[in-house]
């Protein structure tokens, strides 16, 4: 299920961090809160937005898995690489799997989720303006061209 708010946490690896701005630019347009780990941080920091900086797991308590296991975060982009990082990934993703949380591991799957997102918000809009999607059956239409 995808969330429609809440705290978002951001954790690229350094090819991703100039991508990552964009996902972060989406996810604030669309109401969350963001938290990264230092590098996430700093970039999303320096490009203007507000973050709250939290631990990697082999950084030491309070961490990103405590902060998944109280059920603090509604959405996960954490792309990886080197042994370290998919270390704490594997913890991040278990976690995330346990708990319902949504999680993408790509830049890509990022973007399509807050694509999805802003899909549902803008969906929502329409039917509340009275201007959205009208469900209609298959045996109706059929009628009214025959």
């Amino acid at each position: 299920v995808l969330p429609s708010g809440g705290k978002a946490f951001l954790s690229v690896k350094d090819s991703d961090k100039k991508s990552c701005v964009k996902i972060a630019q989406y996810l604030t347009d669309l109401g969350f809160e963001i938290c990264a780990t230092g590098g996430t941080a700093r970039e999303l920091e320096d490009a203007g937005f507000k973050v709250e900086r939290v631990n990697k797991v082999l950084e030491g308590r309070p961490h990103i898995g405590d902060k998944i296991k109280n059920g603090e975060l509604t959405l996960i982009v954490n792309t990886t690489e080197g042994s370290k990082a998919i270390a704490d990934s594997y913890e991040i993703r278990r976690s995330a799997l346990q708990r319902k949380v949504c999680y993408t591991t790509t830049i890509a799957g990022g973007e399509a989720l807050c694509l999805a997102m802003q899909y549902e918000v803008d969906k929502k809009a329409l039917i509340e303006s009275g201007k959205g999607e009208t469900v209609r059956k298959l045996q109706d239409l059929h009628t009214r061209l025959g």
